[in-house]
């Protein structure tokens, strides 16, 4: 059964046109490369099309996938790459990116019923503080946050992703939270 083989098993497989294979990675990993998408591009419709991009290029490049890496290294590299070229897009095209004056788009998540209505409009002023912030940092530092922060992913995961050295990821994870604090020290609502 294909849910008992590892993730370097299942490469195996699909490298040899199992589809099955491949279809078993996806299925294990849809959900956080999606997360780690919309993290990095801040609406559902671009991070569901990075993801699905990400996963098409895994594909067509399972006969590169290195061995000595990580599936999930191999395939955060590659939805990293997808949500950089999404940025370069729009940002050629002059179209805003994130919308963050307008929270339709967004999901909200808020403690439950404890809260007053006036308590929980504070939490969603305080998330669209947070989410424009983290939107305005350099993609080189918001790439560090989103992976460390909302994907929960180790200094060394994020170092094999990017390809870059450990002290780097720490380096711009430092100098990028430095910048947030500042930018949520500014705003008009106390942020816990």
């Amino acid at each position: 059964m294909l849910a008992n083989l590892s993730d370097e098993q299942l490469v195996e497989l699909a490298v040899s046109q199992d589809r099955e294979a491949f279809g078993e990675i996806v299925r294990r990993w849809e959900r956080k490369i999606f997360a780690l998408c919309f993290g990095m591009l801040g609406r559902e419709d671009e991070a569901r099309d990075a993801a699905q991009e990400t996963f098409i290029s895994a594909y067509r490049n399972l006969s590169g996938f290195r061995g000595d890496a990580k599936v999930s290294s191999w395939l955060h590299r590659i939805a990293v790459n997808q949500c950089l070229t999404y940025k370069r897009r729009a940002k050629t095209r002059s179209e805003e990116f994130l919308d963050t004056e307008d929270g339709s788009e967004e999901r909200v998540f808020i403690a439950p019923l404890q809260n007053s209505p006036a308590r929980r409009a504070e939490q969603f002023e305080r998330l669209k503080l947070v989410r424009t912030a983290v939107s305005a940092l350099p993609t080189d530092l918001r790439q560090i946050v989103v992976m460390k922060e909302f994907e929960e992913m180790t200094f060394q995961e994020i170092s094999d992703t990017l390809e870059i050295p450990l002290s780097t990821v720490k380096s711009r994870l430092y100098t990028a939270l430095r910048q947030l604090r500042m930018k949520l020290e500014r705003s008009p609502i106390e942020v816990i």
